[in-house]
């Protein structure tokens, strides 16, 4: 499963493209990300071959990021069952970014409304909801492709985020978006470079860290410009509601129904997951940069912290 195009390198690190935000201003740095995005995207309709096929011996992720490596249960799981349980728990990961990804992009939309469509700005959030729905897409045409259901977090889950597109803006809605795309980023990594990994699922995950490296950049300096003059009591509101939206991403990565397809008893299982201090650390992992990024700029801390920990993100 190869991109046709060339072009499409990584940059060093996640959100990373020359200058900053301190000598060029927010239209100086969403020009940049303009070129960058000019330079560097790709089209999945056209630049993934669907109709490569799919090996039966290759995982659906890095095993090492399933939420039952390391126990017990994985040790006693026979090879195949444990590509199954990975390919779901992939799609899965794809799923909850759909639905985040769902709710940034009317989250922008509605931080764009108002603003000058002709300013660089502007012309980068529409970009990035371009790419947004291009990527939903392409996790969703990938699940399908590998034969698994289309998962989501639960109803009620769904639900609430009606009502948090709703209302958050500025730094919620930036700070928010870095809980779903910087452990995707992280996670997706390891996928693409991961030859026992499908190929497909490599790919996949290739398209997605180039072009979100962009989208991280962007969110991480709105989220610091917006935080500059904060009072105390905005940056303890935007604090809480950044906990709750924290653990509610981390938390909905695995949908309890991956167990049941790969032939595991959901309780059991569950436990196991609960337990599993490997997957802990590797959360840890996944979400450092954002915990150290949100808290450079004071919104780590408080009671928010408690759900956090409970996510295993602090």
């Amino acid at each position: 499963m190869s991109i046709t195009r060339t072009n499409g390198s990584i940059e060093s690190a996640p959100g990373r493209v020359r200058g900053s935000s301190a000598t060029d201003g927010k239209q100086g740095t969403a020009q940049r990300l303009l070129d960058s995005s000019a330079r560097k995207s790709f089209d999945p309709a056209f630049e993934i071959d669907w109709d490569a096929p799919i090996p039966d011996d290759k995982y659906g992720m890095t095993p090492e990021w399933s939420s039952l490596y390391g126990t017990d249960l994985w040790e006693r799981m026979p090879e195949q069952q444990r590509i199954t349980l990975t390919t779901h728990e992939a799609a899965s990961i794809a799923g909850t970014g759909i639905w985040f990804e769902m709710i940034l992009m009317q989250m922008l939309i509605r931080d764009l409304y108002q603003q000058d469509p002709s300013s660089a700005y502007v012309q980068f959030g529409l970009t990035e909801i371009a790419d947004e729905c291009r990527h939903s897409i392409m996790f969703a045409r990938s699940a399908k492709r590998l034969g698994v259901p289309s998962y989501r977090p639960k109803r009620w889950i769904r639900v609430s985020g009606r009502g948090f597109k709703a209302v958050a803006s500025g730094a919620l809605a930036f700070g928010a978006t870095l809980f779903a795309e910087e452990i995707l980023d992280m996670m997706q990594r390891d996928f693409m470079r991961d030859e026992r990994v499908q190929p497909l699922t490599r790919t996949v995950s290739h398209i997605h860290v180039v072009e979100e490296s962009r989208h991280i950049r962007y969110a991480r300096e709105e989220t610091e410009r917006r935080m500059r003059k904060a009072t105390r009591a905005q940056r303890a509101y935007v604090r809480m509601h950044l906990g709750v939206s924290g653990y509610l991403i981390v938390t909905n990565l695995i949908n309890d129904q991956v167990y049941a397809a790969a032939g595991l008893d959901i309780a059991e299982a569950k436990a196991a997951a609960r337990a599993n201090t490997h997957y802990h650390d590797k959360l840890r992992q996944g979400t450092r940069r954002t915990v150290e990024f949100l808290d450079s700029v004071g919104l780590i801390g408080g009671p928010s912290a408690h759900l956090l920990r409970k996510a295993h993100v602090l």
